[in-house]
């Protein structure tokens, strides 16, 4: 199986155009404040994104930007890790934005009234809630996540196969040669 670096940078450019959208959104929302697409864009992508900018303006100095410049350096990485011939480039790549994106729907999940809360017992009896924001973006991201990490791990397993095979070849063959 031969690795596709599109499949590879999907999930990193879809993260890193959630959180372009948002800034977009957000600057658009101070030009065209009486706007209620705006407002529902904008209400939509900033329980998760925003919270994130929120940390990052703190380094940047609130710069829009700078935080345009930082994606896209970001998306300039993700997309020369994906084609990089070394594993090990798309697979820290991939697994950092998934870090990322769990770090958005975590974050903006905390900052509202969570649409689920859910109550659990642990089989020792023990109760605990789970609470998270179960919106489209947050499921999607999630859905979008686990399988491109699913991929990455496939993709990264079958190509070290593929070094195994090749090295147990050559040993064959010197093996044959002494």
């Amino acid at each position: 199986m031969k690795r596709q670096p599109l499949v590879l940078f999907a999930f990193p450019a879809c993260v890193l155009l959630i959180l372009a959208t948002e800034r977009m959104a957000t600057l658009l929302l101070g030009t065209y404040p009486a706007s209620p697409d705006m407002w529902k864009i904008w209400l939509a992508l900033h329980p998760s994104s925003g919270m994130v900018w929120q940390q990052v303006d703190v380094y940047l100095g609130g710069s829009m930007v700078l935080d345009f410049a930082l994606l896209g350096a970001a998306l300039g990485i993700c997309w020369m890790a994906s084609r990089a011939r070394r594993s090990a480039a798309f697979f820290l790549a991939n697994h950092g934005i998934l870090i990322l994106a769990a770090s958005m729907i975590f974050i903006g999940g905390r900052s509202q009234t969570a649409s689920t809360i859910a109550a659990f017992t642990a089989p020792s009896g023990f109760r605990f809630s789970l609470m998270m924001d179960f919106t489209w973006l947050n499921c999607l991201l999630a859905v979008i996540g686990v399988t491109a990490c699913a991929y990455c791990h496939l993709a990264y397993v079958r190509e070290l196969g593929m070094r195994v095979e090749s090295r147990r070849v050559r040993i064959m063959a010197l093996q044959r040669d002494f």
